[in-house]
């Protein structure tokens, strides 16, 4: 068995090789949903329409990845911690019990969400025109969620042993089947929105068998295995507990989706909704690497922080710091320079390319600020620090982004510009106080180590 000591070498050496693959990763995994949507919005005829329905189901495939996120983000710190401190098996049951508390989710969101789409996704935002073409993708997309929920759950598991390029290759082999797949189904089978669920969700089914193969296999340190899946009350608590912080980050931004669908329905009509799942496409392209980073990140700071090593906690996490702050300011350069350009990779529809144009200089005029907060965020996470980490995931999104799309509206005549604003106000607000608050922290506790 390949053991992986991230106690020992070169502190940049193992970033390089954990983060790589990582980021890799996240920009592959990307492709599920962007490639989706440069497809359907190219559709002929219909491409604006059915992109901006594509876009309203976007809630609850944020809340299916939610619940993944809290037992996979839960878990694999703390089995990073328990390989640190050498004990296997405490990490297989941590594991174990993660996985089958995602199938009981599978099973219960499955069930839910196929029935109550057409209902939700009329809350969300939907018309006449744009219900269609949500319906007929979510309901594929959630008949196959519980594929979604293994790939999201149990690859960080892989990821958090040290085994980076065979997390890399999960979303590499699906998102590869999936490129295949989209325009042959959505375009020769003349299938439209169908067909990209459906490419997405027989993509996800390799990767899911995949990802099983390997961590019951020969070659992983930590074991999937029945018995290690009997629910215990001091092996899973607290890795939900921990896994909180990651779901309340994603599930309220599905609550944020919906609060922007209705608002720009309300103030700007299908085309502003049009524009919201472009800018959220283009969020994605900057916040999956940054999870990458962070993920690669990760297990590194957790295992020399379960070690007691505490100065390669300090050097990988400024590693990881720079990086995310490098990438968000380059990325941020461009989008200024060339709005139109990135708006026009998802749809050709003219008035939607030149207003997408308009509000991404808007809605993400700091998004420079969010290697910053992700950076700092994430490592709170990666020590175990699940109250301080939670508390911070609610105030950009619960306490600051949510409220201010409903404020901001009573002081502008536009009223879009007002709900679009919103976010670099909040952006900016909330890694200013996240920064601070991790700096203090992380000082004191290289005090004391001292």
């Amino acid at each position: 068995m390949e053991q992986k000591n991230m106690g020992t070498g070169s502190v940049k050496k193992w970033m390089v090789q954990l983060a790589v693959p990582a980021v890799v990763a996240q920009v592959i995994n990307l492709l599920y949903n962007v490639v989706d949507r440069i497809y359907i919005g190219h559709i002929p005829g219909i491409g604006g329409a059915a992109l901006t329905g594509v876009g309203l189901f976007a809630p609850i495939l944020i809340l299916i990845t939610a619940f993944a996120s809290l037992c996979g983000a839960g878990g694999a710190p703390r089995a990073a911690i328990a390989m640190g401190r050498g004990d296997r098996e405490e990490g297989e049951n941590i594991m174990g019990n993660c996985f089958a508390v995602l199938m009981l989710l599978a099973v219960v969101l499955t069930a839910a969400f196929y029935a109550g789409a057409p209902t939700l996704l009329r809350l969300f935002g939907a018309s006449d025109a744009t219900l269609p073409y949500a319906l007929t993708y979510g309901r594929i997309y959630i008949a196959g969620s519980v594929f979604v929920m293994i790939v999201m759950g149990m690859n960080v598991f892989i990821t958090t042993q040290g085994f980076a390029k065979i997390s890399m290759l999960t979303t590499v082999i699906g998102a590869v089947i999936n490129i295949v797949l989209d325009p042959v189904f959505i375009f020769v089978f003349r299938l439209g929105v169908a067909g990209a669920a459906m490419a997405t969700i027989l993509s996800q089914a390799v990767s899911a068998i995949w990802i099983l193969k390997f961590l019951m296999g020969k070659k992983t340190q930590l074991r999937l295995k029945p018995s290690a899946m009997r629910l215990r009350r001091r092996v899973i608590l607290p890795c939900l507990g921990l896994g909180v912080s990651s779901f309340v980050m994603m599930s309220t931004e599905s609550i944020l989706s919906i609060s922007f669908t209705s608002s720009l329905a309300r103030f700007g009509g299908d085309v502003a909704v049009g524009a919201m799942t472009v800018l959220n496409s283009i969020n994605q392209l900057i916040s999956m690497p940054l999870a990458g980073i962070c993920q690669g990140g990760q297990p590194l700071i957790s295992y020399n922080y379960g070690a007691k090593k505490l100065e390669r906690v300090k050097e990988a996490f400024f590693c990881q710091f720079g990086a995310c702050v490098a990438y968000t300011t380059v990325f941020w350069v461009l989008l200024m320079a060339f709005p139109r350009v990135f708006a026009g990779v998802f749809t050709n529809d003219t008035a939607l390319v030149a207003y997408t144009g308009w509000a991404i200089r808007i809605f993400l005029a700091c998004s420079f600020s969010v290697g910053f907060q992700i950076s700092c965020q994430q490592t709170f996470m990666a020590l175990g620090e699940a109250k301080t980490s939670l508390l911070l995931a609610c105030l950009r999104k619960l306490i600051l982004l949510i409220p201010l799309i409903f404020i901001l509206p009573n002081f502008f005549v536009d009223k879009a510009f007002a709900v679009f604003l919103a976010e670099p106000v909040s952006d900016l607000t909330a890694s200013v106080v996240t920064t601070l608050t991790f700096f203090r922290f992380f000082g004191k506790l290289m005090k004391e180590n001292k």
